[in-house]
C-alpha cells in the first residue's frame, strides 16, 4: 500500500496542507511542537479512523474551527487507486467514506489501509496497565481479521450487560445471567485462540529484531497470559458469580489477558533502561509490521516511525537506520528533530525520498 497524497484541513494544530509523497521515504523535520507528529497521526487516523494519542476525536479539531477533515489518495501493489475522506464536525459523529460512499460501520473501513506507528506515547506498553497492551494486540488482530473485531465487539456488549446485573441491589435472573456468560464464552474462545496463535508467531520475529538491534547483548520473552489458560470461561464465570456479586464486575474473561515483557529474565518496566525499553519497544513494532506482511490481504502496511531515536545509543540508531533504509519495508513516514538521522538513512537507502520542513503547523517540501 503506498499513500500518494493528503490533505489536512484543521486537524490539530495544522490548518490546511496539501502533501504529495515519496513512494519511500518521508521524513518530517522540525522543532518541538511545530506539528511532525501530527502529520503522523492525521495519517493514522485515516486507517484507524481514530487519533493514535486520543480517544475522544474532537480533541482533532484544530482550536477555534468547527470541523476538521482528512483525505487520503492510494495506491494498491497492482496500481489500483483508493480515496479515503474522514470529516469531523463538533458535536455530530465523523463521518468515513471510501471514494463516494459512507461506511455503514466504521470497523468495516478497519484492515484496508494496514499501518503501524512507532511513537513516544508506545511506553505506555511497559509501564501502563494491561488494557495498553490487549489494545497492542487487539490492533493487530482486527487488521487482517474482521471476525475478531466482531467478536470483541460482541463479547464486550455480554461483558457489560453482565456487570450491570452484578450491580443490581436485587439478585439478577440467573437464566439471564447465563444467556450472557455463554456468549462471553463463546466470543472469548474465539478471541483467546486467534490472541494465542498471534503471540506464538511474533515471539520469534520480535526476537530477532530486538537482537539485531542490540547486536545481541540482552535476551529479551514475551509470555500471554489468559484465564483462558485455566480451562473453560463459562466455568470460571458460573462458578465465580457469588465473587463477582460482591466487587460488581467481571473478574475472568479476556478483557483480563495480559502480555508479560521481560529482559534478562525481569519484567522490562522494572529492570530495563530508557534505551532498552525503547529497543523493546521498536523491535515489537518492527514484529507487528512484518507479521501484518504475511497476513491479511498480503499488503505491506504504511510504516510510520515518531521520534524513535531519541534516549538510543549511537550502536542502536545505526542498525536501526541499516533495518528502515533496507528493502524489507515499504513506504515510510519518519519525524525527528535532528536532520543528521534522517540523513543518515537518506544515504543508506539510496532510494527515492522526501523531504518537509514543519514550523507552526505549517509545512514545506
Amino acid at each position: 500500500m503506498r499513500l500518494t497524497d493528503l490533505t489536512i484541513f484543521n486537524y490539530k494544530n495544522i490548518s490546511e496542507a496539501e502533501l504529495h509523497f515519496s513512494a519511500k521515504l518521508n521524513c518530517f523535520i522540525g522543532g518541538n511542537g511545530q506539528g511532525k507528529t501530527n502529520v503522523l497521526d492525521a495519517i493514522h487516523f485515516l486507517s484507524f479512523c481514530r487519533s493514535y494519542s486520543s480517544s475522544i476525536d474532537h480533541l482533532c479539531v484544530r482550536h477555534g474551527s468547527e470541523f476538521m477533515s482528512l483525505q487520503g489518495l492510494y495506491e494498491h501493489e497492482d496500481g489500483t487507486p483508493e480515496d479515503i475522506h474522514i470529516g469531523l464536525k463538533t458535536g455530530q459523529k465523523k463521518v468515513v467514506r471510501r471514494g463516494k460512499k459512507a461506511y455503514r460501520r466504521i470497523s468495516e473501513h478497519i484492515g484496508l489501509i494496514p499501518l503501524v506507528m512507532v511513537s513516544p506515547a508506545d511506553q505506555i506498553l511497559v509501564t501502563g496497565g494491561s488494557e495498553e497492551r490487549r489494545r497492542f494486540i487487539d490492533m493487530v488482530i482486527c487488521q487482517y481479521d474482521p471476525a475478531y473485531t466482531d467478536s470483541l465487539i460482541r463479547y464486550n456488549k455480554a461483558l457489560q450487560q453482565r456487570n450491570v446485573m452484578l450491580k443490581q441491589d436485587e439478585e439478577p435472573d440467573p437464566e439471564v445471567f447465563r444467556i450472557f456468560e455463554e456468549q462471553m464464552s463463546r466470543e472469548g474462545e474465539y478471541i483467546f485462540r486467534k490472541r494465542s496463535e498471534y503471540i506464538s508467531e511474533l515471539i520469534p520475529i520480535f526476537q530477532q529484531f530486538y537482537n539485531r538491534i542490540s547486536a545481541g547483548n540482552e535476551e529479551v520473552e514475551l509470555h500471554y497470559v489468559s484465564h483462558l489458560q485455566r480451562g473453560p470461561l463459562l466455568e470460571q464465570l458460573t462458578g465465580q458469580r457469588f465473587k463477582d456479586r460482591a466487587v460488581g464486575y467481571t473478574l475472568h474473561g479476556i478483557h483480563k489477558d495480559d502480555l508479560e515483557m521481560m529482559q534478562n529474565g525481569y519484567p522490562v518496566r522494572r529492570e530495563g533502561s530508557q534505551g532498552q525499553s525503547k529497543t523493546f519497544l521498536i523491535a515489537l513494532k518492527m514484529a507487528q509490521f512484518d507479521f501484518l506482511c504475511r497476513t491479511g490481504s498480503r499488503t505491506t502496511p504504511l510504516l510510520l516511525l515518531d521520534d524513535i531515536f531519541d534516549k538510543l545509543d549511537a550502536e542502536r540508531v545505526e542498525q536501526i537506520v541499516k533495518l528502515v533504509g533496507g528493502d524489507r519495508f515499504g513506504q515510510i513516514f519518519i519525524t525527528d528533530t535532528n536532520r543528521d538521522h534522517l540523513d543518515g538513512i537518506l544515504a543508506s537507502t539510496g532510494s527515492d525520498s522526501k523531504i518537509f520542513i514543519v514550523e507552526k503547523g505549517g509545512i514545506s517540501s
